[in-house]
């Protein structure tokens, strides 16, 4: 290998240097190369590099427009439960005090009821009492009358003065009865 060096270096030309000519056609293609580099794959690199980044900021802003949506929807979905709510608490608290209201007419439906049922009843009663009581006037009279006309011997068949004994025996009757229940 010495020797291969000695050889270039006694012929004049140094290896390390290259030819004038070489480094001549090296820079024109090298320009050259660059001027097709510039003008024909820069180009088409930023194309697509402008391409892709309008597809990911387009795809960003329908991304944050959807979500802009879905959040607006979620707020009118939030509203609306809310206003359902409310509807059914103002639904509920109306049931309540119409049952309320329904309630206290059918009590007091109830009650005139029972009034006029009860009321009924006592007029019923008296009527049956005051029935009964003709009934056994008529009867304690009649016996009364008989029984008298036996006691004595004599036909008190005569109405003035049997009434006038019936009314004075009932009477004495019921003074005896009154007298009885204020002892007790």
């Amino acid at each position: 290998m010495n020797e291969a060096m000695i050889l270039a270096a006694e012929g004049g030309t140094n290896p390390i240097i290259p030819n004038g000519w070489e480094i001549l056609v090296v820079a024109i293609s090298f320009a050259i190369l660059m001027y097709i580099v510039v003008k024909k794959v820069v180009p088409a690199f930023e194309k697509i590099y402008a391409e892709r980044t309008e597809a990911i900021e387009g795809g960003i802003a329908k991304a944050e427009e959807a979500q802009a949506e879905a959040t607006a929807a979620l707020e009118e979905y939030k509203q609306q439960l809310t206003d359902a709510r409310t509807e059914a608490n103002r639904i509920r608290e109306e049931a309540r005090s119409e049952g309320a209201r329904i309630l206290a007419d059918l009590k007091d439906k109830a009650a005139n009821e029972s009034a006029r049922i009860t009321e009924q009843a006592h007029a019923q009663i008296e009527a049956e009492r005051a029935s009964a009581v003709a009934s056994l006037r008529s009867e304690v009279g009649s016996l009364a009358t008989e029984l008298a006309g036996r006691i004595v011997g004599e036909s008190l068949n005569d109405d003035e003065r049997s009434a006038r004994v019936v009314d004075r025996f009932l009477a004495d009757l019921e003074s005896e009865n009154e007298n009885a229940g204020a002892a007790k």
